[in-house]
């Protein structure tokens, strides 16, 4: 460690400029969005284009808080992206020539998602719109429309008559649908083309123009469904085909470049919410399936957890030039890779080295890409690959980088009691000294399906920097080892998947002198959060815990969480009528009478995901038994709390939680 290097604190996180979404221009060029936090403590998005040849970037945006989804037409002449500059996130037009960009839409409640047909001489998009909605008369809102319409909707009831009438990114569902919009450059005009009281999610358009892909659940019963569809929209007849005929979700789906194939992600719910993504192709012309990766046993796409990645991520699929090859992202003990597969299936790494690779472009001219690589050492960059050869072309965060010390991690690899293998890694603190020793944290990640891995984590860097070692581990449940090992904690929660932490927590001790066993903590959130109640509920080994957005009774969860109707039987198999002892048998709350460790509950009261009431019911029983608690609510924070939650609310909960480590280990 260098001692010119100070430790991290809380607050640095401001400091960091997130990459996201890179896009081709031409051969030389590429650009990408740019997130920070800006001098007002919010969120801010730019737009920024990289010369290959050159060092440093341009940058495209000045306006506005958020610029992003940045897409070059194919003649390489224009740029369209989305920007709320305006008031409402919009479509907005400029010349790669130079000038100012030019708004194309004015929807009340904004436009998203712009995409370019082949041609380049229509833009698609989508846009949330009301049943009655004539797209030609709709004007955006001003704020003093916005400002009547929120105290118009606070001086009347919610009327709630369908299931999935919430959810913890949107709040309470509304009457306004996603359909899919058409932009002609040419003529200036729109065409709307879905209609309806269902949602439309735009995915492609073929080459000729004349086919529109889309997913969506088109089925009377859409409200009791978590399917997700893929149909094509014959642009000139308006005839609707459905593509998929299994019950299932299918997304992020791509024509060849002859227009003959479609690739997409999918699964048919199989294992439910623990299901491995699938890679499948469609004839387009027959309707004919093929699934490419039945026996790869990796999860496809990007599973990585962290706390500071924002924007938009592609992970593909997407068809190489001459339509031979599919490449994508996988996830697979503890990193990321970028893949290739040819159309039976036969795989092989294009790229590796057991880091974060959190997007992805591909240039069908060069047949070059462009990859954004996070590692525990340095939040985000850019790189070139051509040829099997990998070039760094940008600089994200090279002051902070040389500024601050960060710890890198060492992988740990061990046996759980019935011989299970299990991966983890160990974070040693700041000033480390031999012969000294130090007390411990135990992170929990959230999911369960997720995965820890080779990447940016503010909160495990700040704990090494406070002086602790940081163990983090993916238990059984994990993504990145396989289908049987992410089944695994389904209908177990609190078995196998604690035993194989403790077993974590046995192993460092045993191997790694320098940790005190009597000084010990735990936290973890959502996922993480149950476990860490369960953990405190099952054993006074560690000091301290904290608790974030967390479940404790999965008898209320049932009801009161936006996943809570399906996300029960998926991971218990009962839902709250089927055998409520064993969903309580499954619930902390049952052993708080078990519990001596001191607990921070940390929870946001906007959460509808794991809602407070959870947090709630386990500080007030805690309380009642007079327990050493303490319950820190935080206002109009959802469960996103700790990745994309106000920034200052960020840094009060990174507080917290050091706070309470402080004062009882």
């Amino acid at each position: 460690m260098s001692k010119e290097k100070r430790p991290i604190q809380p607050e640095d996180f401001i400091k960091l400029s997130i990459y996201s979404d890179p896009q081709y221009t031409h051969r030389n060029a590429f650009f990408y969005v740019s997130t920070k936090i800006n001098d007002k403590g919010k969120y801010e998005s730019h737009l920024y284009k990289q010369v290959l040849t050159e060092e440093k970037p341009t940058r495209w945006t000045f306006s506005g808080q958020k610029n992003n989804h940045p897409r070059v037409s194919p003649d390489g002449k224009y740029l369209v992206f989305q920007s709320d500059r305006s008031g409402t996130m919009q479509i907005w037009l400029m010349s790669l020539a130079g000038g100012e960009a030019k708004q194309i839409t004015t929807f009340p409640y904004g436009a998203t998602s712009p995409e370019w047909s082949k041609d380049g001489k229509t833009i698609l998009f989508t846009a949330r719109l009301e049943a009655d909605d004539d797209i030609y008369e709709l004007k955006e809102l001003t704020k003093e429309d916005k400002e009547k319409i929120k105290q118009e909707k606070a001086e009347k009831p919610l009327i709630v008559n369908r299931l999935k009438y919430k959810s913890d990114a949107q709040g309470f569902h509304d009457d306004k649908n996603v359909h899919i919009i058409r932009y002609e450059l040419e003529q200036d005009s729109f065409a709307q083309l879905t209609s309806g009281k269902l949602d439309y999610y735009y995915q492609d358009i073929s080459p000729d123009g004349e086919t529109l892909l889309f997913a969506a659940n088109l089925n009377k019963t859409a409200d009791r469904e978590l399917y997700l569809d893929l149909y094509t929209l014959n642009m000139k007849t308006k005839e609707i085909h459905k593509l998929t005929n299994n019950k299932g979700q299918y997304y992020d789906a791509h024509f060849s470049p002859d227009g003959k194939q479609i690739v997409c992600y999918g699964n048919t719910f199989q294992y439910d919410g623990a299901t491995l993504n699938e890679l499948i192709v469609f004839d387009v012309k027959t309707g004919k399936e093929r699934w490419l990766s039945k026996k790869w046993d990796v999860q496809l796409g990007d599973l990585m957890i962290g706390d500071t990645q924002l924007g938009e991520s592609f992970t593909g699929p997407v068809w190489s030039n001459d339509g031979s090859k599919i490449f994508f992202l996988g996830t697979e003990h503890g990193a990321t890779h970028l893949f290739e597969t040819d159309l039976t299936g036969n795989r092989k790494i294009v790229y590796t080295d057991n880091h974060h690779i959190f997007s992805f472009d591909y240039d069908q001219n060069t047949d070059s890409f462009i990859m954004g690589i996070s590692t525990p050492v340095n939040p985000c960059n850019f790189y070139h690959l051509q040829d099997g050869k990998v070039r760094q072309i940008t600089k994200a965060n090279e002051k902070y980088v040389n500024e601050v010390h960060l710890s890198k991690p060492e992988e740990i690899n061990f046996q759980a009691d019935d011989g299970w293998d299990i991966q983890g890694w160990l974070l040693r603190p700041y000033g480390f000294q031999k012969g000294k020793k130090y007390p411990l944290i135990l992170e929990v990640h959230g999911g369960p399906h997720a995965m820890y891995g080779q990447t940016y984590f503010h909160e495990l860097q700040l704990l090494a920097a406070k002086g602790y070692v940081v163990l983090y581990t993916n238990p059984r449940g994990s993504h990145g080892y396989g289908q049987q090992f992410v089944d695994a904690c389904r209908g177990d929660y609190g078995g196998k998947d604690y035993t194989d932490l403790m077993n974590a927590v046995d192993y460092v001790l045993a191997n790694y002198s320098f940790i005190d066993q009597d000084r010990m903590g735990v936290t973890g959130g959502s996922y993480g959060g149950f476990m860490t109640n369960w953990i405190v509920g099952h054993t006074n080994r560690f000091k301290a815990a904290v608790t974030q957005r967390s479940i404790s009774n999965w008898l209320s969860f049932y009801g009161v969480s936006d996943i809570g109707f399906f996300f029960t039987k998926w991971e218990h198999g009962y839902h709250l009528l089927d055998d409520p002892v064993k969903l309580w048998n499954f619930s902390p709350l049952k052993y708080a009478k078990n519990i001596e460790t001191p607990l921070l509950i940390l929870h946001g009261e906007l959460d509808f995901r794991c809602p407070i009431e959870q947090g709630e019911q386990l500080f007030i029983t805690l309380k009642h038994l007079q327990k050493e608690v303490e319950f820190v609510r935080f206002p109009n924070a959802n469960h996103e709390l700790s990745r994309s939650g106000d920034p200052n609310m960020r840094i009060e909960r990174l507080n917290h939680i050091l706070r309470w480590f402080k004062k009882y280990i």
